[in-house]
């Protein structure tokens, strides 16, 4: 079985619903037949490397609400992922480019280290509150996963691997997809948002059940999050 996942280092449904999903594959008995393939999807594609506004003051100018709602909102996000057992730290997080951060993660793919590598720069921006539009950050994060870092800081001065995080957003945009994490199981279900595990699990035993065959996608869930807010993250995904 093969799932893809569109999803993008700045979203926290991304990093919930990634979470998950590995626990569902935790309880799945044909777990290591499962191979899981992360897609590239941006948010904010013409987001600044670095600012000095706080994620709450951004996300408060670009859907028009107040600081003070949107650290609520943030609040309730960080105590679902302690459900997951994940911490974030909003009032640190640095808001960034994720252009970079994509190209590394393919190239970590090339490697070996690619489920590893979205693991480190989900950790990395949401709870080390690290700048992943540093190219010497993200240099050291590759070192961290047993990646050459000189190597990938030659990498990343160069425009390689660029050419497949634009496949990877062109391919989602023809599949529709407007919001993330998005789950495509063997190019025939699909779920969009960071679905409870029960919902995960189902889908799990039903595409594992069926035949291989037929690249329609069947979108057979919404997101499901008990958060609900206008600022772009609700339902359990996160939207452009």
């Amino acid at each position: 079985m093969r799932i893809d996942i569109w999803s993008d280092y700045a979203c926290p449904f991304c990093y919930i619903g990634k979470r998950r999903l590995e626990n569902a594959l935790s309880q799945f008995p044909n777990r290591d037949q499962v191979e899981v393939v992360f897609r590239s999807f941006q948010l904010d594609p013409h987001a600044e490397v670095s600012t000095d506004k706080s994620i709450h003051e951004l996300l408060a100018t670009k859907y028009g609400m107040t600081v003070e709602k949107a650290k609520a909102m943030n609040a309730q996000l960080a105590e679902q992922a302690k459900d997951v057992g994940l911490e974030f730290n909003f009032d640190t997080v640095k808001h960034t480019n994720t252009f970079d951060s994509h190209r590394l993660s393919h190239f970590a793919s090339t490697k070996g280290k690619g489920a590893e590598m979205s693991e480190r720069l989900l950790r990395a921006y949401f709870t080390d509150s690290l700048n992943l539009g540093d190219r010497s950050v993200l240099a050291s994060l590759a070192a961290e996963v047993g990646l050459d870092q000189a190597e990938a800081a030659a990498m990343l001065e160069t425009d390689a691997f660029a050419n497949e995080v634009n496949g990877d957003i062109e391919e989602g945009s023809r599949l529709n997809i407007t919001g993330v994490p998005f789950f495509v199981f063997n190019n025939k279900y699909a779920l969009s948002g960071a679905q409870p595990g029960p919902v995960f699990k189902e889908v799990l035993d039903t595409v594992w059940a069926e035949e291989q065959a037929g690249p329609t996608l069947q979108v057979v869930g919404k997101g499901n999050s008990e958060v609900s807010t206008d600022d772009g993250c609700a339902d359990g995904s996160c939207n452009i």
